[in-house]
């Protein structure tokens, strides 16, 4: 049994023990304030469950968290509790332990760095600096005011150092008037940071009298911290964060989920709040690969072709070695890269990353007697239909069906507030519709002219299109259109 820590926010601050941890689960129950990118290392199989609370927001009951820790430990399962920041700094790890001791259960605590400290630094501000601070006090400002008690406002007040308030944006007018009624001085430096290490990160600066005012100006939200003291006067010569591109702006994510991870991740290392909510499902289909040495030509259309072929080819006792005969294409860099990560070079892959690019890509080339084209059920007629008129025989391989993701309530709601909605193929488009429609507001990014096409088909206009029809293109449209539109 492991209570560990996610860290702040930023992947790259998460432990190598806890990636560790991660990767090796049966079990991981996880909070709210993790970094979205820490869940991906879990194994398939692992039972991933979300267990967070959220002020004013659903929240799961403690003890039915420790109900489900000592179930899950009992059973002899390698369980992970994933806190954000560090279990044991206002995470309840310490009350997570004591019901492990109580119940006989063994544990190991993974600390993980704590916001406090790196979103401060982050903003710039060193939580303690020699002649300004050499000490420094992590309170909670979540507290009913029925329990005002417990904190010690003179003592706070009086404190010779950097105080740092966790969680308190609600409660920030509060927090301020007791510390200038205690003494404090209401000229200090103060800085509430709002999503800290994440791209989007974001700090107010004022003194402590008009800290408040500030962030309700600028409508911070949780999650946010506070720092008060002299060091966050440093944070204008110290800040070293560059403002991300996308910061500010939510994008949705339309594709399977199994590819989505990949795009979701560069979004957020551009600032973006990132919606995952795939409209498609690859279903595979349990197929013999037929000797690919009777035919000279092989094409393979998605990068979930590849690495279905492989896995087909894997479960009859062959490998790499069985695409040694034909002259093999790949429609798309994506493709093409993908067939390079089993060892295979693709002879030829197309400027315009369509079956249309690919017929005159191949025009130029040795005449094509057989091809097998390796491609999902509903995959276009366009390349069949092409060869065949040039006198080939093509014979068609289904390896997979797509076939529609539900999309629930939550994800309904995250559809309508997103700025960007990107489309990567005419299936997005047609299942998503299906089911919801992005607010009149949202952009709407399509990754190639296919894709366009289906979205006018369902009368909307695709606001952006990729030049270069693959992901990064995709990315590099909406980054466009993003700069322009600031």
């Amino acid at each position: 049994m492991y209570l560990v820590g996610a860290g702040p926010g930023d992947p790259g601050l998460l432990t190598a023990r806890a990636s560790e941890l991660i990767e090796a689960a049966d079990v991981i129950l996880y909070d709210r304030l993790i970094p979205p990118e820490a869940l991906a290392g879990a194994r398939a199989d692992a039972e991933v469950r979300y267990v967070g609370k959220e002020g004013g927001g659903a929240s799961v009951d403690q003890a039915e968290i420790a109900r489900l820790l000592l179930e899950h430990a009992r059973a002899g399962r390698l369980v992970v509790r994933l806190k954000g920041g560090d279990p044991f700094v206002f995470g309840r790890g310490g009350e997570e332990a004591l019901a492990l001791r109580a119940a006989g259960i063994d544990f190991e605590v993974v600390p993980g760095v704590t916001a406090g400290v790196a979103a401060a630094a982050y903003a710039g501000i060193p939580v303690t600096h020699r002649g300004l601070a050499s000490a420094v006090a992590f309170v909670t400002a979540h507290e009913d005011p029925a329990k005002d008690e417990t904190i010690d406002w003179g003592a706070l007040a009086a404190f010779p150092g950097t105080l740092v308030f966790y969680m308190g944006v609600r409660q920030l007018p509060r927090v301020t008037q007791r510390l200038i009624a205690g003494g404090r001085n209401p000229d200090e430096p103060a800085a509430v940071i709002e999503h800290g290490t994440y791209p989007d990160q974001r700090t107010v600066l004022a003194t402590l009298a008009t800290i408040a005012g500030a962030a309700s100006a600028q409508d911070v939200r949780a999650p946010a911290l506070t720092v008060s003291g002299a060091v966050a006067g440093l944070a204008e010569d110290l800040a070293w964060l560059r403002a991300a591109p996308l910061a500010g702006r939510t994008v949705a994510i339309t594709r399977a989920r199994a590819q989505a991870s990949g795009l979701a991740s560069q979004l957020r290392a551009l600032g973006a709040r990132v919606s995952e909510l795939p409209a498609i499902r690859i279903v595979p289909r349990p197929l013999v690969v037929p000797e690919l040495g009777d035919f000279d030509l092989l094409c393979l259309t998605s990068t979930n072709g590849v690495q279905l072929l492989f896995e087909r080819l894997a479960e009859q006792g062959r490998d790499a070695r069985a695409l040694a005969g034909p002259r093999i294409a790949a429609i798309g860099a994506g493709t093409a890269a993908a067939l390079a990560a089993h060892g295979i070079l693709a002879d030829v892959v197309p400027d315009r990353f369509v079956a249309e690019g690919l017929l005159e890509a191949l025009a130029g080339g040795p005449p094509v007697r057989r091809c097998i084209l390796a491609r999902a059920a509903s995959a276009r007629d366009t390349l069949v239909a092409g060869l065949r008129a040039r006198g080939a025989e093509v014979e068609v391989l289904t390896l997979y069906d797509t076939v529609a993701e539900p999309l629930d309530e939550a994800g309904a709601t995250a559809l309508a507030g997103a700025d960007y909605v990107t489309f990567t193929s005419s299936s997005t488009v047609r299942f998503l519709l299906e089911q919801a429609r992005p607010s009149p507001r949202a952009r709407l990014v399509s990754i190639g002219p296919v894709t366009s096409a289906a979205l006018r088909a369902e009368g909307l206009e695709p606001h952006v299109e990729a030049t270069r029809h693959d992901i990064p293109g995709l990315l590099d449209a909406l980054l466009a259109d993003a700069v322009t539109r600031t």
